[in-house]
């Protein structure tokens, strides 16, 4: 029997499967917009490098109260596909800080003070709604792995609705699409404290 992926193996198999699927469209216009965000494709790509890389920072300076002074960008001149391996390094940085931090320490996020675990699986929401976002555009069919939604939406979405699948449930959380019954959100966020 194997074993249960960790939180690291869930954010490194889920950057794993969107760069793969993002690489499918480097040759392709990516100044458009990215599905319905404001941001196109490409500075989609710099927030998610931004974001692991922010994430990995604060898991290891640890502030009560603030977000970390450093910043992770891409280069502006650089292609899709030296983009998406920037974005492959900010995962990778994230993934083996979530594995050397301590299962105490805690860090502050605006959305609820949060653990190693609790920062993976904002990695993991990062990857898979901005993968869905550009994929939209890009016009490749995707929707985010069901093992690594499941596991973020119990972890930072307590007031998810049951009953839909993980992928349908993690897209609805984030404001991206509709369930039966449900309307599609227009306002959301995670809550990120250790319960």
């Amino acid at each position: 029997m194997n074993p249960a992926p960790t939180p690291a193996d869930l954010l490194a198999a889920t950057a794993e499967e969107c760069l793969a699927i993002l690489g499918k469209g480097t040759g392709q216009d990516w100044s458009r917009p990215a599905g319905d965000l404001d941001w196109s494709c490409r500075t989609t790509l710099d927030h998610l490098a931004l974001g692991l890389v922010g994430y990995a920072g604060l898991l290891v300076a640890r502030p009560a109260d603030r977000y970390i002074t450093l910043f992770a960008s891409l280069d502006p001149a650089a292609p899709a596909d030296a983009c998406l391996e920037g974005v492959g390094i900010a995962a990778t940085l994230l993934a083996a800080t979530v594995r050397t931090t301590p299962a105490e320490a805690r860090a502050w996020h605006p959305w609820g003070h949060s653990d190693a675990t609790g920062f993976a699986a904002m990695g993991v929401v990062e990857l898979a709604v901005h993968t869905y976002d550009i994929t939209r555009t890009l016009g490749l069919d995707w929707t985010p792995p069901d093992g690594p939604s499941a596991a973020v939406v119990a972890r930072l979405f307590p007031d998810a609705p049951a009953g839909h699948g993980p992928a349908e449930t993690l897209l609805w959380c984030t404001g991206r699409t509709t369930l039966p019954g449900l309307s599609r959100r227009t306002a959301w966020q995670w809550n990120g404290s250790v319960r």
